[in-house]
């Protein structure tokens, strides 16, 4: 069992940056793909990036590719998104995921979410 929580959520204006990071407790001892995913309102909670368990592997989707940058600091059980030139479009509640046996793109490859941080593009 691991227990997750996002931070770093905010208003920002279309171009400006903002870092998530996700903090991992519980049974930490183990190592974990992590990955991103954001929902909008009224809309699917969809895939962002995602990174493998050894913290080397990284994915994006398409939208974010050279604007958003997972990361991860194995020994201190945390992940980061860093977000640049965000775009209203970007907007959502982002959540971090984790898994002890995937590195997939959909949501339920996950076991363990955190509740979520809100992110607010605005034009």
């Amino acid at each position: 069992q691991v227990q997750l929580v996002e931070s770093g959520g905010g208003l920002v204006q279309a171009g400006g940056s903002l870092r998530l990071s996700c903090a991992a407790s519980g049974r930490t001892d183990s190592t974990y793909a992590m990955a991103w995913f954001r929902q909008a309102p009224g809309k699917e909670r969809d895939f962002v990036a995602a990174i493998g368990k050894r913290g080397g592997r990284t994915y994006y989707t398409n939208s974010v590719k050279g604007r958003f940058t997972i990361s991860g600091d194995n020994a201190k059980n945390l992940v980061y998104l860093q977000m640049s030139n965000l775009k209203p479009e970007d907007s959502a509640v982002y959540s971090c995921a984790a898994s002890l046996y995937s590195m997939g793109t959909s949501r339920n490859e996950y076991s363990y979410w955190g509740q979520g941080t809100q992110v607010a593009v605005s034009s």
